[in-house]
């Protein structure tokens, strides 16, 4: 197939974008397509002769939102109406976070009748938004980590949201914006001094933060592909919790595939990942996130519809343990894209 893949973009995921993207396009080569990458904040394809986006790799903290959002809301739907949909047969997205993530690339692109690849509008505005994919997570029976939203209007009174974290579930509490992804503005606090401080990093990234109860015990993840669990991964970080660091710097975490469960965990886990991705109604493919509590209960954080895609990414990990290399990988994500559209 002829191949358009889009990355980059204005979010605070911006590298990691290009680090999947980049990715992509070699493993969409590997399997035989020809593979135009585009990055939708700048406007243009990769020079001839260049074979990444990002030579230095990912760094250790997320690039400046305001600074990347001041190059202009408006390249992304210009970098779509530049294109004659006759030019491809699918959109790859590698978009992470943002309005690659949250629905807003995925109206565009169902406007213009080209095919693209992941969950549709609805699924990745309602898998983005942490809070309404917890209020059907409740719905749907599937266990989550007690919560709360504040705005960021009103978070400027602590002592009110100290109240509520005491009065709903106390300290270790975890303070994240409410609509992003790759934990970035998420922090794990430990006790009240610092709460200020976590409040004040997630309001940087949203106009809502989600505090949510801790959940002691070990971090899970499972893919999505098509409508078939892949094997669970277990991640141990070496800061303790899976953030941006850890998640995005070489050695900084161990990754076990498949995780040392029991049949019957294995199982239960993969059964919850699969209703949440339907819970949201999420295609294609996706990565839903857990806390194993010390209790033996599973906690469902949220679901990825657009997760990391680099050859060494949890999704193609748990992939290549069940036999698909990476580019076999890509081809049956596109051609579940095509076949979608089809319908």
């Amino acid at each position: 197939m002829k191949i358009m893949v889009l990355m980059g973009g204005t979010s605070a995921e911006r590298d990691v974008s290009l680090a999947s993207g980049e990715a992509i396009v070699k493993g969409l080569k590997e399997a035989g397509h020809q593979v135009l990458a585009i990055d939708t904040s700048k406007g243009y394809k990769l020079p001839e002769g260049e074979t990444r986006f990002l030579p230095n790799g990912v760094k250790t903290e997320p690039p400046d939102v305001k600074a990347l959002q001041a190059e202009g809301k408006k390249m992304a739907l210009q970098t779509i109406e530049s294109f004659n949909p006759s030019d491809v047969e699918l959109i790859f997205l590698a978009l992470h976070g943002g309005q690659g993530e949250d629905g807003t690339i995925q109206a565009l692109l169902e406007l213009s009748g080209i095919p693209y690849t992941g969950s549709g509008v609805l699924a990745s505005a309602l898998a983005m938004d942490k809070e309404m994919s917890k209020k059907l997570f409740e719905r749907e029976g599937i266990l989550t980590p007690e919560w709360f939203v504040v705005e960021s209007s009103d978070s400027s009174d602590l002592s009110k949201v100290l109240d509520n974290i005491k009065n709903s579930f106390d300290f270790p509490a975890v303070v994240k914006p409410n609509d992003q992804g790759s934990t970035v503005g998420l922090m794990v606090v430990q006790e009240e001094k610092n709460l200020a401080k976590a409040m004040d990093k997630a309001k940087i990234y949203s106009d809502k933060v989600l505090i949510e109860k801790y959940i002691p015990g070990r971090e899970l993840t499972i893919g999505i592909l098509g409508e078939v669990p892949l094997p669970v991964i277990e991640i141990v970080p070496e800061h303790g919790i899976y953030d941006y660091e850890c998640k995005y710097t070489k050695g900084k975490s161990r990754y076990i595939c498949p995780a040392e469960l029991s049949a019957e965990k294995t199982k239960e886990i993969q059964e919850i990942g699969y209703r949440a991705f339907k819970a949201l109604g999420c295609e294609g493919y996706a990565r839903v996130d857990f806390r194993y509590g010390i209790d033996d209960k599973f906690y469902c954080l949220e679901v990825n519809t657009l997760p990391g895609m680099t050859a060494t990414s949890l999704v193609p990990k748990a992939a290549k343990v069940s036999g698909i290399e990476f580019p076999q990988l890509l081809d049956k994500i596109a051609k579940l894209a095509v076949e979608k559209f089809k319908k």
